[in-house]
């Protein structure tokens, strides 16, 4: 059986120099203009010599008229080549792998960037009035987003990533497709399944005709939606087949979306709850069962602290990779954890919480629910900056003060980033 420190070949040649996969988290460190950053260059090094041997990005955005959030990299003719050269030396700087996430929001795109982004369908989602209601998509903004998918791979491959990873996972663009709640066209884009993963098929036969054979090219798939009438379990298994076939080279399994809070380690999600022992290796169950229908190598992200969680998940063949995450942002350093002297990573969950009882987390608010989740989660932004500005995260900072604070800042940066594009 595989060791975490183990290396492992993938179909492509490419080989990771071990069993951790830094899976992809939203950094918000780009300029006005989109661009990457000296700091984005300070955090991937910090994480390259800390011994995770795979590093995935941040999504990175293909059109720079819809964003996942200000902050965002975008490679959509905006310039800034030779600050992405810096990010992937300083992010290979360890001989490990470093691949770049290849994104576009869909109809989740929050409203101080555009009041109406581009989705499958006129389809919106219902969310504290974070977005509004999508455009669907024309034939025409089909075929050049999957073109600019391409484009930005390609653009990756030059600057010195070792790989990208296209996102069709947590509610995103490729995953409005996929999901017919929220794909309702009836040509060729939607309908069958077949055809709702013909946007994502045809993107991954379009980076690889960019990037050729020998680069790495991984997609982070959900093994569902966990919403009735969604992308199902059965569907990501099916997808799962197709992926297989078009020979990529890791399947990321996670699962979830904003508007139904997996990905979160919702312990009251009925639909999941016993996929996870101990609250680790949330999706293995899942990753089981495309485990018997596929060969393309595996990575599961969500839920996994501890070495001994991690190991027991490889040892039972259901996964090649293990994907952390948010505990990275406190700790970058894991090498004591790849050796087995450090027993597990820190895990902050139970501190993320706007109050007690009905307040938590894990209430059946979802309006209350969703608000923890975006505490939370800019909680871990603000060590992220830490790690980017050369300081020890600070993992002491009050849950409301840093979510009052990003959200200030967040939207002075949409206020200046929309002035600088208007100048544009």
């Amino acid at each position: 059986m595989p060791m975490l420190n183990d290396p492992l070949e993938l179909p492509c040649g490419v080989i990771l120099p071990n069993r951790l996969l830094k899976s992809a988290m939203t950094e918000g460190l780009a300029n006005v203009n989109d661009q990457a950053t000296p700091r984005l260059s300070t955090l991937y090094r910090r994480w390259a010599e800390g011994g995770t041997g795979t590093l995935v990005t941040g999504n990175v955005m293909v059109d720079r008229r819809f964003l996942e959030r200000p902050g965002n990299v975008v490679i959509d003719g905006n310039g800034g080549e030779a600050a992405l050269n810096d990010w992937a030396a300083a992010g290979t700087s360890a001989n490990n792998q470093l691949w770049m996430q290849i994104n576009h929001p869909g109809r989740q795109c929050q409203r101080q960037v555009s009041a109406q982004p581009l989705a499958p369908s006129d389809v919106g989602i219902d969310l504290i009035g974070m977005f509004g209601r999508p455009k669907p998509m024309t034939e025409i903004d089909i075929r050049q987003t999957i073109n600019s998918y391409a484009k930005v791979a390609s653009t990756a491959k030059a600057a010195g990533f070792t790989g990208v990873q296209i996102h069709a996972a947590h509610g995103y663009l490729i995953s409005q497709f996929l999901s017919p709640l929220a794909n309702t066209r009836s040509d060729q884009w939607g309908g069958s399944l077949e055809n709702r993963a013909r946007f994502l098929l045809e993107t991954v036969s379009a980076v690889r005709e960019a990037v050729g054979p020998r680069f790495a090219i991984s997609v982070k798939l959900n093994s569902a939606d966990f919403s009735k009438g969604g992308f199902s379990h059965e569907d990501s298994l099916q997808v799962a087949q197709w992926l297989s076939d078009a020979k990529i080279d890791l399947l990321e399994v996670s699962g979830g979306t904003y508007e139904k809070l997996a990905l979160m380690g919702d312990e009251n999600d009925s639909e999941r709850a016993d996929t996870s022992q101990h609250r680790e290796a949330y999706f293995l169950k899942y990753a089981e069962g495309i485990r018997q229908v596929t060969s393309i190598p595996l990575a599961i992200t969500g839920g996994f602290r501890s070495h001994a969680a991690m190991q027991q998940a490889l040892d039972s063949g259901a996964l090649d990779v293990v994907g952390i995450g948010r505990p990275l942002c406190s700790q970058a350093n894991i090498r004591p954890l790849l050796t087995g002297e450090q027993a597990s990573l820190p895990s902050w969950e139970k501190e993320l919480r706007l109050g007690p009882g009905w307040l938590g987390p894990n209430s059946a608010n979802q309006k209350i629910r969703t608000l923890n989740f975006g505490a939370a989660t800019q909680w871990y932004y603000r060590q992220i900056i830490d790690l980017a500005e050369s300081r020890e995260p600070n993992t002491h900072t009050g849950l409301l003060r840093v979510m009052l604070k990003h959200m200030l800042a967040e939207r002075r940066m949409a206020t200046r980033r929309a002035k600088t594009l208007r100048k544009s």
